[in-house]
């Protein structure tokens, strides 16, 4: 059995990134979802990985420079999952102890330098912790920290995958 080559899997990487991004934005465009900080912070993570899996695609680089790409494409999958986590965790924290909310991002963009808004968007605020939308009983955050993990796999995979080729070749004994 032959595995698809490098760049046919960060095609598919890719086309799948941008499914998630029209997701996104039929979810806060037609649904009417208002995006946390953390969502916009995933998003960029999301855009990020597919944005390095369509360079992969469009350079088709040899052996090492799939491993960099791949090395690239994990930790922006790492900063998905680790925003996810994060609003995972804030929506489990009791009111009280919740983070007060931030003013809307283009105020932010506006009155405060670049560092403090990242750092504050990082952080996540009361909003984060709002569960607005279900899918099969998994929120927002929990669906997107199964896609980054899936991301995280994929990277891994690229990153540790044996070639003879351009193609893997599989034998079964």
């Amino acid at each position: 059995m032959q595995l698809p080559a490098t760049r046919t899997l960060f095609l598919w990487a890719f086309l799948g990134c941008l499914g998630l991004i029209a997701i996104a934005l039929y979810l806060e465009h037609i649904v009417g979802l208002e995006p946390c900080p953390l969502c916009h912070v995933q998003r960029f993570a999301v855009a990020l990985f597919g944005l390095l899996c369509l360079l992969a695609t469009v350079h088709n680089p040899k052996r090492l420079g799939q491993g960099i790409y791949a090395v690239l494409t994990l930790l922006a999958a790492g900063l998905g999952l680790a925003a996810a986590g994060r609003q995972i965790w804030l929506q489990g924290l009791p009111e009280d102890q919740l983070p007060s909310c931030l003013p809307p991002l283009e105020f932010m963009l506006e009155a405060f330098p670049l560092q403090e808004i990242v750092a504050k968007m990082l952080h996540g605020t009361a909003d984060c912790a709002a569960v607005d939308w279900t899918l099969l009983g998994l929120n927002i955050a929990q669906l997107n920290s199964i896609c980054f993990s899936a991301m995280l796999v994929f990277s891994l995979f690229v990153l540790l995958r044996k070639h003879s080729g351009s193609k893997l070749s599989v034998q079964h004994s």
